[in-house]
């Protein structure tokens, strides 16, 4: 059975094929889900936060923008921006902890992204969390 880690693994995957120009990659998400046997709850849970971010990208492009010092959005590495999209949508629509989401995305970073992205995607999500903390 698919864990949370693989389920947010394969929504990088797609965020990164749109992001390279697929934009037909909705036509293709369940038979990349279950490719990578992503199946049932953690499914509906990749299924979720796909059609989150999705619907949501705009606001969160914008805030990572917000928080980026030296590049914008559109000058990272398409892994990185995809990383930063999850990240931040889940700072702002999930009711994970945000240290949690956090050290989710720099696991992410370091199995799938260049060496110097864990510190970089670290400090742009502290950032937005400090401006988003969670409501207890």
């Amino acid at each position: 059975m698919a864990t949370r880690h693989q389920s947010r693994e394969s929504v990088i995957s797609l965020l990164y094929a749109r992001d390279v120009g697929n934009e037909k990659i909705d036509k293709f998400v369940d038979e990349m889900l279950e490719e990578k046997k992503i199946r049932n709850k953690q499914k509906e849970f990749a299924l979720s936060l796909f059609e989150g971010i999705n619907a949501n990208l705009d606001r969160i492009d914008a805030e990572i923008n917000k928080h980026l010092k030296e590049y914008k959005l559109d000058e990272i590495g398409h892994i990185e921006r995809a990383i930063l999209r999850l990240g931040t949508y889940e700072i702002l629509e999930s009711d994970l902890d945000n240290a949690v989401v956090i050290n989710e995305a720099i696991e992410l970073a370091k199995n799938l992204a260049a060496d110097t992205a864990p510190g970089f995607i670290n400090g742009v999500l502290d950032a937005i969390s400090k401006e988003h903390p969670k409501r207890s």
